[in-house]
């Protein structure tokens, strides 16, 4: 693979994984926390209504977790790509 094919590979992976942490990222924010929170609000946890939970401190919760997710793919697709800094 040249140089240049592989450049646009790592590319076109690190944007692919991006679009999913912003997919992710939007889905948990907007939707669980304003669009579909009347529907979760029918579910409990912890005695407080899902949608206000999602909204409150469980995005956060998703945000924190998709950090350490988009480390360790962003890790792999650099060593895939042999773009790793040992």
């Amino acid at each position: 693979m040249s140089q240049d094919n592989n450049a646009r590979a790592y590319w076109s992976a690190t944007l692919g994984l991006l679009t999913k942490v912003l997919v992710i990222w939007f889905l948990v924010s907007y939707g669980a926390g304003i669009l579909f929170a009347d529907a979760l609000n029918a579910i409990k946890l912890g005695g407080y209504p899902l949608g206000f939970w999602f909204a409150q401190q469980g995005s956060i919760y998703v945000f924190i977790a998709l950090i350490f997710w988009y480390a360790a793919q962003m890790r792999k697709i650099d060593q895939k790509f042999g773009m790793a800094e040992d």
